[in-house]
């Protein structure tokens, strides 16, 4: 057998050797990094996402004391130094305390006639 030598070969001053061109592809549907595959909006998975987008979407907006509709009637929830609070209505008249908030509902209860009322208010009915 025998050797073979090869010879060694420099490129110098070619253009477009070893230098990537990377374009920047504007993202539209709010996604930090594109996969290059359109979004499947039929999917199980997009449409659990968005679901609990919104439920996440309803609960802050409750928790930041935004005024809601709940069953034709306007309410606010006011923060006490707890954690918790109560509901008022557009009179800011006291409706209820508010001892459990969920993702999707809110527990709370009131005093009438020395009896004590359970108060139940579902953040899917609720328009804010």
């Amino acid at each position: 057998m025998s050797k073979i030598k090869l010879n060694k070969v420099e490129l110098k001053n070619l253009p477009n050797v070893g230098v990537l061109v990377v374009e920047k592809v504007k993202v539209t549907d709010g996604r930090k990094f594109n996969p290059g595959r359109p979004v499947n909006k039929q999917s199980a998975r997009y449409k659990r996402l968005a679901k609990q987008s919104y439920y996440a979407k309803q609960k802050n907006q409750f928790e930041c004391s935004k005024s809601f509709t709940y069953k034709n009637k306007t309410y606010t929830y006011e923060c006490n130094d707890d954690g918790y609070g109560y509901v008022c209505d557009y009179n800011n008249k006291h409706v209820c305390n508010v001892s459990y908030i969920g993702r999707t509902k809110v527990l709370g209860y009131a005093y009438v006639l020395d009896r004590l009322v359970k108060v139940e208010i579902n953040l899917k009915q609720c328009t804010f």
